[in-house]
This record gives structure tokens, C-alpha cells and sequence, in this order.
């Protein structure tokens, strides 16, 4: 199999190119290390690492067209919610006309399929329907949220126009290892990072909040069962656990984790551009792509404070 992941040397994207990798995969990571990094893909010597960004369409058809892949799987993203609220010309130029270069490049490339990511925290806005299925009417909060759901509709419409199967994964708040505590997102590895200092968490808003935590190895699952997949009778599927979590019992959690009494938290105003309530059905994954039941929150957490210790140099527990 010869697969194209961009956005290959990020958190997500790493560790799904070492699975691939590890099944005997060509891989070819298209990445501009403006958030990824080359050591990320240290464990994955055999993939092939080119430096471009997604916004220039040329380097991104030579790249996928001159490697001729069966799959490409699209992870390449501007996912700071604030940065796409304060600067949405550069989210949508990224995320909108990015995505439409990957697409275009995948089509003239003869891919079998493109898996896309998406987002299920974003997308769905503000909802009484939680957990909430792919039906949901979409009402985005955010920029960001919005461009991915433009994005999505740009993957319907080369469906319908040039035959081109892109399924798109809408993800919950993904976390585990290589989630760059001291990067743009991702709550669980910034808690980590605190606790394992000695430090108390910070909160936005009043912890009230919640969101459903999948763990990165899901998500690796989700993606090479979207893949493998033949005849999905959908193009949208919600990948995630299922259960809500607020804020406040997370940070309760990772102080249980990594056994600290006092984690007590240091509260700051609310956000723009971020929903109160989030949480996924994902009954339609499950079913149609046979995924496993989710990784638990505890293993999750543990793992992911391994990971943490050993950017700081500590011996995992």
C-alpha cells in the first residue's frame, strides 16, 4: 500500500504514519514543521518526510502525483479555535483552499480514497442533542469549525463532480502521546504538563464545560478502518467515546492519575468562539466501520503522562 498523510510529522498525523509503517506501508508525509516535527517520525525511518506547506497547490500536486498513492489521508490543519477567531483569512486559507489543494492533488494522483479530518468538538455549535449524531444540523461557533465544514462540503461536491471517495472523520478532543503540551491545543497534555510541575490548572470559563476525550490511538484505528473500508454507505462519521466530560472531573482525573492530592484550578474568562457542550454519537462508527470499543480515560491519562515525563526527562511511573 502507498499512502499519503499530510500533516504526517504532527501529533495525530505521526502516529498514524507509524502504524502504517509497521504494516509494511510506502508512506509519504507532506508536513511544513510549522507544528509537526521530523523526530516525531523518528520511529518510522522508512517514511519519506517532504517540507511543504498545503497552500501551495503546485508543491502539493507534484508531491502526490509524482508518488501516485492508493490513499491519502489529510490531516494538515490550522486547529487553534482562538487563532481562527482572530485571524480567519489565514484559518480558511489553510484549512478551505489547503483542503482543495489536497483533494485536487488526490484526484489527479488516481487515489482509491481520501480520508479527511474533521472536527466533532466545532462543528455541531451549540446543541440540545447530546450525545450528537452525524444528522445534527452543523452551526459552528468558531471559524475554525466553519472552515472544516466547508471543507466537508468541498469533499461532497468532488464526490459528486469528479467521482473522487473522500469520507471525512469528525474527531473529538483528541489527546496522547506526542500532543505538544506547550503547543496550540489539546487540554489534556497542557494539565499533564501542569500537575507534573507542581503547578495548578488553568480553566476558562467555569469548568462546566465538557467534551468528549478520545485517545490517539482510536483515532489511528479510525482512520485505517476508514480506509480499509469498502462501500460506506456514509461520508461523515463522528469518531470519539461517547462521554462527556467537564472540565473539572478531567482535571480531577489527571490529578488521580498522576497521584497528586491538590490540583486546584486558577479560572479565567470564557472563551469566544467555544461551545458550553460537547459530545459525539457514534453509534454510526461503530457500527459501519467496526471500530473497538474506546480507550478508557484512566489508561489514557496514564499513558499520556508518560509521555509527558519523558519531554521533561523524568522516568515514566
Amino acid at each position: 500500500m502507498r499512502a499519503v498523510v499530510t500533516g504526517g510529522a504532527g501529533f495525530i498525523g505521526s502516529n498514524l504514519v507509524d502504524s502504517l509503517v509497521a504494516d509494511g506501508a510506502d508512506v509519504l508525509v507532506l508536513d511544513d514543521l510549522s507544528h509537526g516535527s521530523a523526530a516525531n517520525l523518528a520511529g518510522s525511518p522508512v517514511a519519506e518526510l517532504v517540507e511543504l506547506d498545503v497552500r501551495d497547490g503546485a508543491a502539493v500536486h507534484r508531491a502526490v502525483t509524482g508518488f501516485a498513492p492508493e490513499l491519502v489521508f489529510h490531516l494538515a490543519a490550522q486547529i487553534d479555535v482562538r487563532k481562527s477567531m482572530a485571524d480567519p483569512a489565514t484559518d480558511t486559507a489553510i484549512n478551505v483552499l489547503g483542503s482543495v489543494n489536497v483533494f485536487s492533488a488526490a484526484l489527479a494522483a488516481g487515489a482509491r480514497r481520501v480520508v479527511n479530518t474533521s472536527t466533532g468538538g466545532a462543528i455541531y455549535g451549540e446543541t440540545d442533542v447530546v450525545p450528537t449524531p452525524e444528522t445534527t444540523p452543523t452551526d459552528p461557533l468558531s471559524a475554525y469549525g466553519l472552515g472544516k465544514r466547508t471543507v466537508e462540503r468541498y469533499g461532497s461536491w468532488f464526490r459528486r463532480s469528479h467521482g473522487l471517495d473522500v469520507v471525512t472523520l469528525r474527531y473529538g478532543n483528541v489527546y496522547g502521546p506526542r500532543q505538544d503540551p506547550r503547543g496550540d491545543a489539546g487540554v489534556i497534555a497542557i494539565f499533564c504538563d501542569r500537575v507534573l510541575a507542581g503547578k495548578r490548572p488553568t480553566v476558562f470559563g467555569d469548568g462546566r464545560q465538557t467534551r468528549d476525550y478520545v485517545y490517539v490511538g482510536d483515532i489511528v484505528a479510525a482512520n485505517r478502518a476508514a480506509a480499509a473500508a469498502t462501500d460506506l454507505p456514509h461520508e461523515v462519521y463522528n469518531v470519539g467515546t461517547g462521554t462527556e466530560v467537564d472540565v473539572l472531573t478531567l482535571a480531577e482525573a489527571v490529578a488521580a492519575a498522576a497521584g497528586v492530592a491538590d490540583f486546584a484550578p486558577e479560572f479565567r474568562p470564557a472563551r469566544p468562539g467555544e461551545v458550553q457542550r460537547s459530545c459525539l454519537d457514534v453509534t454510526r462508527a461503530r457500527a459501519e466501520l467496526a471500530l473497538p470499543p474506546p480507550t478508557g480515560l484512566t489508561d489514557g491519562l496514564r499513558t499520556t503522562l508518560d509521555w509527558v515525563r519523558t519531554l521533561s526527562g523524568e522516568p515514566s511511573a
